[in-house]
């Protein structure tokens, strides 16, 4: 006989649920969104580790110093160490935010649901979807040439698709991700596990074949393309800010993948691990290959697909192809399409389930590279690039980002103090439907973001978004979760 009342327990400190029928007959539960059984919880800081590395080595991580030389007016060497500062420092909020997923073994909507109500969560999940659907078409795009430039290496006439030929490529390379994800999350751990190796192995090999032909000290001497006589400080900060929001949409949808850690120490250490390091050092080979590019294949080339597809032997050029695609496959379905999966099965959970949410949210991505696929196919003319709308969306975006962590970290910690009603987050009688302390909270800094725009004395708290958007939208909460009476359901939560 099914118990009516769900139960909750704890072992060493991490909470499972035995579901009643209280929480399976409600409208906010269904399978692929409820808690992890401890047992479920079998990521250790190596398979953490792992998928930081697999999440990092990516197209895009390579173009971060040149995005930061040629948008943000920073030096080689400045633009090098605010990746590295801006890894160290979004760590805080990623261990913070991973906390209540390992202990509860809850995904990131399920834990909005505790600072922005049951049916308020909807609104900072979908801006997170939106932000992971857009990289997911990016990053389709790169995954897409990639097997372009394979496939042109394998057979000669197919290169002469060109453009036909990339958008195919996208396709395939799409239904790819999709199936990964639809598998599950031990499909995921495998595939980040089994890839974070070889990845470092390209890195290691692009650099042994780029090094003879760059001298490091004439790199790092290039002057910074910013007015001559320009304080660092605000050039620097800005930099850092859009560095910090390449990895905002992780640090607040993390307990999507600590939900499944062994322990707290086990995620703690695999995210320290795996993403300062990580990032920094592809990034630096990304700004050493493409100072190295001239010598190697006659022009500067920013991105490493289109780099190696100058190499005159087909059988390198498959190789190397087909260790991107390994590469862009294990960003793309970890960082891009589990938290708008769960994102997207958070609107009605008994009605979209993981398999309908992951489709969906390829949709999305399609729709929204539509523009640059049309292009392809040569059905329109434009002059917006990728590179452009990557640049502006890295520093827009966090400053959206920032409050949103802000209130989930000061919400657990300091208001909840890490005890949450884990049966409660998925019933309608315990949280309130929309939490207006975490919208107060949220709009205030988001308005004065959209404000600055406008103002030249006011342009810093965009340039530091962030920042200014985490720490204003935590102070706020509290202040706001201070003046008022605290749900008594909170007072009695395990």
């Amino acid at each position: 006989m099914q118990q009516t009342r769900s139960q909750v327990t704890e072992r060493d400190g991490l909470f499972e649920l035995e579901a009643g029928s209280d929480v399976l007959d409600s409208p906010r539960y269904n399978h692929d969104m409820a808690p992890t059984k401890v047992r479920e919880r079998t990521w250790n800081k190596w398979h953490i580790t792992a998928l930081w590395v697999g999440m990092s080595i990516c197209v895009p991580t390579y173009t971060l110093g040149g995005v930061l030389t040629a948008y943000f007016g920073l030096s080689v060497g400045e633009a090098l160490l605010a990746i590295l500062f801006a890894n160290v420092i979004v760590l805080i909020p990623l261990t913070l935010n991973a906390f209540p997923g390992t202990k509860y073994g809850i995904p990131f909507p399920v834990l909005l649901r505790s600072s922005f109500g049951i049916l308020g969560s909807n609104v900072p999940c979908l801006i997170r979807a939106l932000v992971a659907c857009g990289w997911f078409g990016i990053q389709t795009m790169f995954g897409g040439l990639a097997i372009h430039l394979f496939l042109g290496s394998v057979f000669e006439g197919w290169k002469s698709l060109g453009g036909t030929g990339e958008v195919i490529g996208f396709m395939v390379f799409w239904a790819l991700n999709l199936w990964v994800v639809i598998r599950g999350a031990e499909s995921i751990k495998w595939l980040e596990t089994l890839s974070a190796p070889l990845l470092v192995a390209v890195g290691i090999g692009l650099l042994v074949w780029a090094m003879p032909n760059v001298s490091m000290t004439e790199l790092l001497a290039i002057p910074p393309k910013r007015p001559e006589g320009a304080s660092v400080v605000s050039y620097f900060a800005a930099g850092l800010t859009a560095m910090v929001g390449f990895w905002a949409t992780l640090s607040l949808n993390i307990p999507d993948f600590s939900r499944y850690a062994k322990s707290q120490k086990d995620q703690i250490l695999g995210q320290i691990f795996g993403l300062p390091l990580t990032m920094f050092l592809f990034a630096a080979l990304g700004v050493v290959m493409t100072a190295a590019s001239v010598k190697l294949v006659g022009v500067t080339v920013s991105d490493p697909v289109t780099l190696i597809g100058h190499i005159q032997s087909p059988v390198w050029v498959a190789v190397a192809m087909a260790l991107i695609i390994v590469a862009t496959l294990s960003t793309n379905t970890a960082a891009n399409i589990v938290s708008p999966t769960n994102d997207f099965q958070n609107i009605a959970p008994k009605v979209i389930n993981r398999t309908k949410a992951v489709l969906l949210t390829g949709l999305v991505g399609l729709v929204l590279m539509g523009h640059e696929l049309l292009k392809k196919l040569g059905l329109i003319v434009s002059d917006i690039s990728l590179e452009t709308v990557y640049s502006n969306w890295l520093l827009g975006y966090s400053s959206l980002l920032g409050p949103i962590a802000g209130i989930m970290v000061v919400d657990y910690f300091l208001i909840k103090k890490q005890r949450l009603d884990l049966a409660g987050l998925y019933r309608d009688d315990v949280y309130p439907a929309w939490n207006w302390a975490g919208f107060l909270a949220f709009g205030v800094p988001v308005a004065l973001t959209l404000l600055s725009l406008g103002s030249d004395a006011f342009s810093w708290f965009y340039s530091y978004g962030w920042f200014t958007g985490s720490a204003l939208g935590g102070v706020i909460y509290y202040g706001l979760c201070v003046m008022r009476a605290q749900p008594s359901a909170v007072k009695t939560a395990v």
